[in-house]
């Protein structure tokens, strides 16, 4: 089998670089996934539009980090714009996009310290991000619990439906005549000539240009053509409730701990914050741990007192890709030429759809600016 391009992977990144390759540039193109589309991490997080410096690392690895990711904050204000795009793009509107705002809500005057100097750095990026006063939070947001003393608010955070985004996707690229090959693991890569072979579960794949989109599996793909490249997996949960009335317009972080929760337009409460999982010993796969399940469910119900008579419908866990410096990595892979990436940890559904239409601009070879925009993300870039 040949094909113009492969792209490894059929979550969002994947199905969205196809989609833009066959539509932008006419290319055939071939996307490998080894189980099911949309299955894992695309599939599974929660949804969330995020636009503010995360705080976890904010606290764990200081404002030096800070001003290193900064940069990364442009790509997702540029993710959160496309997907107020893409309802109508895709003729997708089951995909829900909104964006009522985010606010980090700050209990201590500690925590009010904090969202002030990280705010200034969002800020410096360009970030709409406002802090807020008591009186002004409890205006804003009065289902907050009356301990919270002010925040940070920022207008363009929101969310969209993953369990329907990568499909509307998957749709329109088949429309541009895309080939999804699902339960068709990549399993190896070399060059041949000016391209590549991907060995595949049902045989080998030759390729003009192959781009890497397979998430927490990004790295072991890189390692086929001998490039070691910082990527994690992380098991993590999250937890839904039962419908209710309207009661969260926005997306709630804590500025303390780990929690963020938000409400569907179905009503239901969604309450994550990347607490840990666990793996099954048996399987490999991650599950649902009760030692994360309880502190996250009291953090909400400290946050948004009305959510403690809720009642819990299910929780889920997934594999969430990561890095260290929390930085994307995008762009052609030094030494493999003809081999892409495209690689957003931790918030990759935020700024997935812009970073994949960025990568496959790069990967057709008609965007200079494309590639600017990425360049200080490239593979092995300080």
């Amino acid at each position: 089998m040949r094909t113009d391009y492969a792209v490894i992977g059929g979550g969002l990144a994947g199905m969205a670089v196809a989609y833009h390759l066959a539509r932008d540039g006419g290319a055939d193109v071939v996307v490998l996934e080894q189980g099911e589309v949309n299955a894992a991490a695309s599939g599974n997080n929660s949804g969330s539009f995020h636009a503010q410096i995360p705080v976890e690392p904010f606290l764990n690895q200081g404002e030096d980090w800070a001003r290193r990711f900064a940069p990364t904050l442009r790509l997702m204000m540029a993710g959160i714009a496309r997907w107020h795009e893409l309802p109508g793009e895709l003729d997708a509107p089951g995909m829900e996009v909104t964006a009522k705002g985010g606010i980090m809500v700050a209990r201590h005057p500690a925590e009010l310290d904090m969202l002030r100097r990280k705010s200034a750095i969002e800020r410096s990026e360009g970030l709409d991000t406002r802090l807020l006063d008591r009186d002004e939070l409890r205006s804003l947001a009065p289902y907050l619990a009356e301990d919270a003393i002010g925040g940070a608010f920022c207008p363009i955070e929101g969310k969209a439906n993953p369990l329907t985004a990568t499909f509307a996707f998957a749709r329109a690229a088949v429309a541009q005549g895309v080939r999804i090959r699902s339960h068709m693991a990549a399993t190896g890569m070399q060059r041949d000539g000016d391209g590549w072979l991907v060995a595949t579960a049902g045989g080998t794949l030759r390729a003009r240009r192959v781009v890497n989109c397979a998430g927490a599996s990004a790295g072991e793909v890189a390692a086929w053509v001998g490039v070691d490249l910082p990527i994690e997996a992380h098991p993590i949960q999250v937890t839904v409730t039962e419908r209710v009335a309207p009661l969260i317009p926005h997306l709630v972080y804590s500025a303390a701990d780990r929690l963020s929760l938000k409400q569907t337009r179905q009503g239901s409460i969604i309450i994550g914050g990347g607490w840990p999982a666990r793996l099954h010993p048996a399987s490999g796969r991650p599950v649902v741990s009760m030692e994360s399940l309880v502190p996250n469910l009291r953090l909400a119900m400290a946050a948004v007192p009305a959510v403690a008579r809720l009642r819990v419908v299910r929780s889920w866990a997934a594999i969430v890709n990561g890095t260290q410096d929390w930085r994307p990595i995008l762009g052609e892979i030094p030494g493999a030429a003809g081999v892409f990436l495209c690689f957003f940890p931790w918030m990759g559904f935020t700024a997935g759809p812009h970073v994949a239409r960025l990568v496959a601009k790069v990967a057709l070879g008609r965007s200079p600016e494309a590639a600017r925009e990425i360049a200080a993300f490239a593979p092995g870039a300080a």
